[in-house]
């Protein structure tokens, strides 16, 4: 079961992620008016706002990783507590 609950915490994160991309780029278009820069071959970009946008969707990442895994964690010892009681 616990490898059910790992993979079931894998398919969070990554629906997280896809979800937060997408807010993400509203978020970047209503602060700064322009599309995020994600595309290679758009050089109608500064550095700073790629920087920026980076350093921004990395930190995002970065908390929807950890949360997805604690949250994983706590279902995997809530299952294995009310395992043991059962």
């Amino acid at each position: 079961m616990n490898f059910v609950l790992k993979a079931l915490g894998t398919g969070v994160s990554i629906g997280a992620g896809l979800l937060a991309s997408k807010l993400l780029d509203v978020v970047w278009k209503r602060a700064t008016g322009k599309d995020s820069p994600k595309k290679d071959d758009d050089m109608e970009n500064s550095l700073r706002s790629v920087l920026v946008f980076a350093v921004v969707s990395g930190a995002v990442s970065a908390i929807i990783r950890v949360l997805s895994q604690r949250g994983t964690q706590h279902a995997i010892a809530r299952f294995s507590k009310t395992r043991d009681i059962v």
